[in-house]
């Protein structure tokens, strides 16, 4: 569980912005969000779902998440939960998205790679 904690946490890291979030982003909407841990004592793989509304991302089973995405898709985002963090970038083009995220728990640091798929 604290491993897929982290994960999801990492993942969330998935979604942030790199300026202040812009009303009615064209990035709106659900998405479905892979992490992928290619470092560290992490779940190989994690996924989950995630909602973009005026440029704010937000996740139903996250509870400290922050997550924006700027009008040219570009992304940033970071997650606390319990003893674990996780923070990433990337960004989203048209219907799809990558970018990268790391992390860190008792168990050790993790890293990998994200990509986000508009529902």
């Amino acid at each position: 569980m604290k491993k897929l904690s982290l994960c999801a946490a990492a993942t969330c890291a998935f979604v942030a912005m790199a300026g202040a979030a812009q009303a009615r982003s064209a990035y709106d909407g659900s998405w479905d969000l892979n992490f992928v841990t290619e470092r560290g004592p992490c779940d190989p793989t994690y996924n989950f779902p995630a909602n973009i509304s005026d440029g704010v991302v937000t996740s139903p089973n996250l509870v400290r998440f922050r997550g924006y995405v700027a009008r040219s898709g570009m992304v940033r985002a970071s997650v606390t939960v319990q003893d674990k963090f996780a923070s990433g970038s990337g960004r989203l083009v048209g219907a799809s998205g990558r970018g990268t995220w790391s992390g860190h728990s008792m168990n050790g640091r993790c890293s990998g790679y994200w990509t986000a798929q508009r529902n």
